[in-house]
């Protein structure tokens, strides 16, 4: 993929994320949460037959985050179960790459998701499981002031 076609996706999922906001009567919620700095998103997912029929996340984080959202959920929307676990672990997996904030930014994505599918099962055998977090252990870098 050449630089500007990727500045392109990036830059269109940053003015039009997709799949943002709340979905009501979800199957699944879970919570990634960055504990250096209270960051955190909301992963709500709607299961139809093992495949995600509907994802939408929330963020309280910055832009990178959002594009991360917006990519990953647009990516594992209609995956089966086991798909989107392996998608999931494959971006975790390229995150010792990435510079550190974008790192932070997409294991928070990616740690949400992984807890939705957690209350999603868990709810299988108790309608009232919570909504777990899953904490992510990358730190974002800090700024240069905070360094010294």
């Amino acid at each position: 993929m050449e630089k500007k076609e990727l500045y392109d996706i990036t830059m269109d999922h940053m003015m039009n994320p997709r799949n943002y906001g709340k979905l009501e009567d979800a199957d699944g919620q879970g919570i990634g949460k960055n504990p250096d700095n209270g960051e955190m998103v909301i992963v709500y997912l709607k299961m139809d037959d093992g495949k995600i029929e509907d994802i939408r996340f929330q963020a309280k984080a910055c832009m990178t985050t959002i594009i991360a959202g917006s990519i990953f959920t647009e990516t594992v929307k209609g995956a089966t179960i086991a798909e989107s676990k392996e998608l999931a672990q494959i971006m975790l997996g390229k995150l010792d790459s990435m510079p550190p904030e974008e790192a932070a930014c997409s294991e928070m994505v990616a740690q949400a998701f992984l807890a939705a599918l957690d209350q999603y099962e868990a709810k299988k055998s108790d309608p009232d499981a919570l909504v777990p977090t899953h904490m992510i252990g990358r730190a974002c870098a800090l700024p240069e002031e905070e360094k010294q």
